[in-house]
């Protein structure tokens, strides 16, 4: 299967699945590996957790030890940063529910807001009193790690709480975790930003997180658009008013990763802002971003004075739905009714709005949507489309030519520094489509395909004449004494590795090399198994009567003799130029005639079957 890669940004899917050997590829950025690696890296979640939410989703029951004191201190940090989140949630909670303060001024405030005791509960809020230290002593009377404290924010380098006299929201990530928490002040007296947010950390990416999302991804999958706001009482009032499919980018602009995040559930974002011109020009700074990436985006501007949080409030659930079904506006009609309403009879201002318009519609990957738009455009400002058009254009081929340069100049970039020969990479060159791999040294190629051959059919059998083995045997039996040798250690490793199995009889498949528990040795193998091509229909059809062998994956005596005819010509050759450099060494030394004659003698040797391999090849060697 294949489809657009999520871990980077690309308009051409490079991102394989293979469900019979459950590991995903991308060609595009190289990442890979099987179903838990995918969790981790795709949601974040440790080993542990992604084994518990696959057994939980699939109703797969799994036994675990009971948990001692020794699983407070976990084996990694980022688990015992997640105990601590969950620790400091709870002491938030406490604090809310259980302190005079927290009664009298915590959900005092709550209540003003119009926020009911089980939304409290839904959204896990909490209230951090003006103690100073309350969390941090009680944390480190636990035997929590005040290092880890500090690196998630939860206490200053003084070592008192960075949480004090202020509401607080915890910040979950998309599968209901806490990974961080934000922090409001209730005293409008007192200096300092009225919102304070936890500092990043192994587990909080702000980039990467949007507040609500947990709560809210079932809901954009039904409504089939996701609403987007500024603050977290935002999402809160929504919420609680029954409109489900909304999440706040949480004070900072726009990103590419949270655009991700929203278009897993749903291609529609409706943005809703203040009508203030802050509002309007944060309205504008995310909307490009959410283009490229080829989604369907409105606009709400809220009337003058108003925020999502109090509107909703004022008029109540049924006449907001009703608002934000009639004042929906696309950017570009957006866009233009500023352009009428802002430049009026002004020349030069008309003409740099119009420019920011087509900055705009350049944005707009689909072609036919692009289309559309620019004479819907060229239409609202009585303008030429041809001239819309050409403008574009203009900005589409610089966009493109300047991207290009710039791949071009990190894979540049890239092969000076050297890179990972084990690894060779992938990139987009300065043309377009085209892929700059990375150069092997020596005979790694070679090695490497000994690797694959092993890999994908060591297990089968190799059956030629009357000798029957198995492809590993086969192979490792003519290679072994070449291992030494080998330019690439990675490689020499998995042949070892192979050889030991093979000595233990063992039976091996490429699942124990594409699950194997060293991440470096399950990397190569989902490498060197995965590909981005597929059958053609022909191969099937218009062709079977044609072949003059088996399908490829069933052509493992074929493949492992012209894998190991190409190996062992490449190790004579090297030997030939060796033993050349040895001869000429005992010329100029003035060495006896017979050390002369014995390295003749080999050179001789080596030439005659470097010939009867290259016969065996159908090629020539100069």
């Amino acid at each position: 299967m294949i489809g657009l890669c999520p871990f980077h940004d690309e308009k051409t899917p490079s991102f394989t699945v293979s469900p019979t050997r459950n590991i995903y590829k991308c060609f595009g950025c190289g990442k890979g590996g099987n179903a838990v690696n995918f969790l981790m890296e795709h949601e974040g979640l440790t080993y542990p957790e992604a084994l518990r939410n696959l057994a939980q989703r699939y109703k797969i029951e799994i036994e675990e030890t009971g948990r001692s004191e020794e699983y407070d201190e976990l084996k990694s940090a980022r688990e015992s940063m997640q105990i601590i989140n969950d620790y400091a949630l709870a002491h938030y909670q406490k604090e809310l529910f259980h302190t005079d303060l927290g009664k009298s001024v915590g959900l005092n405030y709550f209540k003003e807001r119009g926020v009911l005791r089980k939304t409290i509960d839904q959204f896990q809020l909490g209230y951090a009193s003006p103690k100073g230290d309350g969390l941090t002593s009680t944390a480190i009377a636990k035997g929590y790690s005040i290092e880890l404290l500090r690196q998630l924010g939860l206490t200053n380098k003084n070592d008192r709480d960075f949480f004090f006299d202020r509401v607080i929201f915890p910040i979950h990530n998309v599968t209901g975790k806490v990974v961080a928490f934000a922090g409001r002040q209730l005293s409008k007296t007192k200096r300092g930003p009225k919102y304070i947010n936890s500092k990043e950390s192994d587990l909080y990416h702000k980039s990467k997180v949007l507040y609500g999302l947990h709560l809210a991804k079932t809901a954009i999958r039904k409504e089939d658009v996701c609403i987007l706001v500024e603050g977290y009482t935002d999402v809160i009032s929504l919420v609680q008013s029954g409109i489900q499919h909304v999440v706040a980018s949480s004070g900072t602009a726009l990103t590419i990763e949270q655009i991700k995040l929203i278009k897993r559930y749903s291609p529609n974002i409706l943005m809703l802002y203040d009508g203030d011109p802050a509002g309007i020009k944060a309205a504008i700074r995310g909307v490009d971003l959410v283009l490229a990436q080829d989604m369907n985006v409105q606009l709400v501007m809220l009337p003058h004075g108003e925020d999502p949080d109090s509107y909703v409030n004022k008029v109540g659930t049924t006449a907001f739905r009703d608002f934000l079904g009639s004042e929906a506006t696309d950017i570009v009609h957006f866009k233009a009714r500023l352009v009428r309403e802002e430049s009026a009879d002004d020349p030069v201002k008309k003409a740099a709005l119009v420019h920011d318009i087509i900055e705009t519609l350049a944005h707009i990957p689909d072609a036919i949507k692009r289309s559309i738009y620019i004479k819907q455009c060229a239409d609202l400002l009585a303008m030429d489309e041809a001239m819309l058009l050409a403008e574009t254009n203009k900005v589409l081929s610089k966009r493109i030519r300047n991207k290009r340069v710039e791949k071009f100049r990190e894979v540049r970039a890239d092969q000076t520094r050297g890179g990972d020969a084990g690894f060779p990479s992938r990139e987009e060159g300065p043309e377009s489509g085209s892929v700059v791999q990375s150069v092997q040294i020596g005979d790694e190629f070679q090695e490497k395909d000994i690797v694959r051959i092993l890999i994908e059919h060591g297990h089968k059998t190799y059956k030629k004449g009357v000798e029957e083995t198995s492809v590993a045997k086969h192979v490792i039996a003519i290679i072994e004494e070449t291992l030494p040798a080998f330019d690439n250690d990675k490689y020499r490793k998995m042949v070892e590795l192979y050889r030991e199995q093979i000595n233990a009889e063992k039976q091996i498949t490429e699942a124990y090399f594409l699950h194997h528990t060293d991440p470096e040795i399950q990397q190569i193998a989902i490498d060197l198994c995965a590909s981005p091509y597929d059958y053609s229909e022909n191969w099937t059809t218009r062709v079977s009567v044609l072949r003059t062998q088996p399908d490829p994956d069933e052509n493992q005596v074929r493949d492992s003799d012209q894998a190991l005819l190409r190996f062992m010509l490449r190790k004579i050759n090297k030997m030939v130029e060796e033993n050349q450099k040895m001869l000429m060494q005992q010329q100029e030394q003035n060495a006896s005639d017979d050390q002369i004659n014995l390295h003749l003698g080999v050179h001789q040797k080596l030439l005659e079957k470097r010939v009867e391999i290259a016969n065996q090849l159908n090629t020539v060697v100069f």
